[in-house]
């Protein structure tokens, strides 16, 4: 009987160590979040890991960068100082940010604007880089492109990291469908991709960033994005799922017009749940799907999705989007941090 209550402990003993060992391996749960210059809001650091400052952008020479408001990314930056684990970095690009391309052709710009890359984060005193060129080879927000493209971003990550060294971060963020970056060329440069998992739908009668496919959904979904970005090469533990804080809808419908000015539905207008995929949205008078966006029921079901599929975490545009009581920051912090 000893021996067998031995062997129960002993094993026990061994189990408890192996857990112990996978917790220590697996890497930290972040939250990532996008704080733009041209807004006013202080984020609160203790609901986050990261913060992503936007934007600095690719210089007119084409070897170097610019930053926009320096003044508010110095005070993001002494956020550190209420949470010393906060890290920061800028985020370089942004919709409509070009002069990615020619940058990247050239050896010399690559290599020119690397090194003013660390110039900023160490004049800044900055925990990294995030490149967020939208898009390579794609010329959708009238940017200039080349076919070149998706090859020299690899050259760019690789200038990047063996400049900014192990030690400062370098992310990306993506397109959900992941194209455009040569993923399984270029990962071991990236510490993370955030996914971009929203703005899936050009279209108003379709949801621009639900979890999973309906009849609501658009071209794309936040669980179609991660599973996009893991065949293409981004281990799990690498990818951050984005969530957006704002809604989208039907700027010609008068209803939705004074819902985004009142924040009040006209009469008629209902408020609708998607079962299938995990999202809210409203319809008019005559039932037709005129905006979709996020409440704390639909993010807390993707915070879960995170956690169930092993993701490294989650991100998302942008902290001054919150609701006034930040119900969404919250509501990632709880999932994701504070479990």
């Amino acid at each position: 009987m000893k021996q067998i209550t031995n062997r129960i402990l002993i094993l026990t003993m061994m189990g408890l160590m192996w857990a112990w060992q996978r917790m220590a391996q697996e890497p930290p749960m972040v939250i990532t979040a996008y704080v733009t210059s041209w807004t006013d809001e202080v984020p609160d650091p203790n609901v986050m890991t990261h913060i992503n400052y936007s934007f600095g952008h690719v210089n007119r020479e084409f070897n170097g960068v610019i930053i926009s408001n320096p003044d508010r990314l110095r005070m993001i930056v002494q956020l550190k100082q209420q949470n010393p684990k906060l890290k920061v970095c800028l985020s370089i690009g942004g919709w409509g940010s070009g002069r990615f391309s020619e940058m990247a052709a050239s050896k010399e710009n690559r290599e020119a604007f690397a090194n003013d890359c660390r110039r900023v984060v160490e004049e800044y005193g900055l925990d990294g880089i995030d490149i967020d060129w939208e898009y390579p080879t794609q010329s959708t927000a009238n940017i200039s492109s080349s076919p070149d493209d998706t090859a020299n971003f690899t050259l760019l990550m690789r200038d990047l990291r063996s400049v900014l060294g192990q030690e400062r971060l370098l992310t990306a963020a993506t397109v959900c469908d992941a194209l455009y970056i040569d993923f399984k060329g270029c990962i071991d440069y990236l510490d993370m991709v955030n996914v971009m998992a929203y703005d899936m739908s050009d279209d108003a009668s379709a949801h621009h960033a639900a979890l999973y496919p309906s009849a609501i959904s658009g071209d794309c979904t936040s669980s179609e994005a991660v599973e996009a970005h893991l065949k293409a090469g981004v281990p799990k533990e690498k990818l951050v799922m984005g969530m957006p804080f704002y809604g989208k809808g039907d700027r010609k419908d008068t209803g939705i017009r004074e819902f985004w000015r009142t924040g009040v539905l006209p009469l008629g207008y209902e408020r609708r749940w998607s079962e299938e995929s995990q999202v809210p949205y409203v319809v008019n008078e005559s039932g037709k799907f005129v905006w979709g966006g996020e409440n704390v029921e639909s993010l807390t079901a993707k915070c879960q999705y995170i956690l169930d599929h092993g993701l490294r975490g989650g991100m998302y545009w942008d902290y001054a989007s919150d609701t006034p009581d930040h119900a969404f920051s919250q509501t990632l912090y709880r999932m994701l941090l504070n479990r």
